[in-house]
């Protein structure tokens, strides 16, 4: 996916391993997922026994209807859900409770440096994780590649997606082959952008990269150390602030970005698949693909927190998600991607559609995944952002 540095090399080996799981792929592996589907059963029976209260910090639209209430259904555990719909926002909440009030929270997989310094969480009982073997190996990688330390794990998947362009198709005709983070500065669409301030900064990056304006090895290097990452956004920087009248809305959920598209005169924007594809799935005149510079793949997960009181709840959650039908719900409901081996074969035909149209030809061995974030570049890379919001 990447050129391997250092720094991120168990990252890129990651994203390559993702890389190959095309849905094909994925439909061939349903088979080999009988057997993990069959567990199903017994995991219930066990949580039928079980009652309490779980409660879990989560991103705001990767939970849709029916994956909870038919959790509660099923094992009598009631779910206390608070929503984030930033990563920030969930590590300023914890860092404020040390680790309480919470039993289960949502980092990305890149945020591993960050969680590991703030000590927020505790490890996982792996002997209880009863379908690990049953998920995506290049996804159960994504995990245990950056999440491991002290020979312990800290993180498991839930489901993958990517930011990449959305666009109104009504409005506008765009072509995989043509189609750039560029694309979004073209005359033509002054003030009907969108996109978050950093996503928008990285998109310019590696359009740079890939055009030789400015190369940066994908932006890999702005992650080798603070000066590097100076030389390569200052300019980068600049180009926005003088772009600035293009942006129309910045947005920082999953539903202002549709509220973007649908009410607020956005055209075209740098967004996750999710939304895009949620309105998508309604019938709505909305697109979403991956461009020539390639995704912006990630990958969310679970990780238990120091103060977590109730953990066999926990337990039962996490091998409830695991499932390929709860995996496979959850992907249809969000417009993300599932986990579970076995699962694509269980989506709506919409959603396998959808995937295809995001992805065309050679989009998936394009993914672009970022690589885990130390503290220095989240703090340098928010003030770059800063400057361009308030520009």
């Amino acid at each position: 996916m990447t050129k391997t540095r250092p720094p991120v090399s168990s990252a890129v080996a990651t994203m390559r391993a993702a890389s190959s799981f095309t849905r094909r792929t994925l439909l061939k592996s349903t088979i080999a997922a009988g057997g993990v589907a069959a567990m199903g059963p017994w995991i219930v029976q066990d949580a039928r026994s079980s009652s309490g209260t779980l409660s879990i910090l989560h991103w705001d639209d990767e939970l849709p209807d029916p994956v909870i209430p038919e959790f509660e259904k099923k094992t009598g555990i009631k779910v206390n859900k608070t929503p984030f719909s930033q990563n920030e926002e969930q590590i300023n909440k914890l860092q404020a409770t040390a680790g309480t009030g919470f039993d289960l929270c949502q980092p990305t997989h890149d945020r591993a440096p960050q969680f590991k310094e703030i000590g927020v969480l505790q490890p996982f009982d792996t002997n209880k994780l009863k379908l690990l073997d049953g998920l995506l190996p290049a996804m159960l990688e994504g995990s245990t590649k950056q999440w491991t330390w002290d020979s312990k794990l800290y993180h498991v998947p839930h489901c993958w997606g990517s930011e990449a362009i959305s666009w109104r198709t009504d409005l506008v005709t765009l072509d995989y082959k043509t189609l750039s983070y560029g694309t979004l500065w073209d005359e033509q669409f002054k003030g009907k952008i969108q996109g978050r301030p950093h996503s928008l900064l990285l998109g310019i990056g590696l359009w740079w990269d890939r055009t030789g304006k400015l190369p940066s090895n994908r932006m890999l290097d702005a992650f080798k150390d603070e000066a590097t990452m100076r030389k390569i956004y200052d300019p980068i920087l600049k180009f926005a602030i003088e772009k600035k009248s293009w942006v129309k809305q910045f947005w920082d959920s999953a539903d202002n970005t549709k509220s973007g598209l649908i009410e607020n005169g956005v055209v075209i924007g740098q967004t996750w698949d999710g939304p895009a594809l949620s309105l998508k799935k309604q019938g709505k005149p909305v697109s979403y693909m991956a461009p020539q510079e390639g995704a912006i793949a990630w990958l969310d997960g679970w990780a238990m927190t120091t103060g977590a009181k109730n953990v066999a709840q926990a337990y039962e959650w996490i091998n409830y998600l695991h499932s390929p039908e709860v995996s496979a719900k959850v992907a249809d409901g969000s417009g993300y991607n599932p986990v579970a081996r076995g699962a694509d074969a269980l989506l709506s035909p919409a959603a396998k559609k959808n995937f295809a149209e995001s992805y065309p030809d050679d989009a998936t061995s394009k993914l672009w995944q970022r690589p885990p974030e130390p503290s220095w570049f989240a703090e340098l890379r928010t003030q770059y952002a800063e400057k361009f919001k308030a520009a």
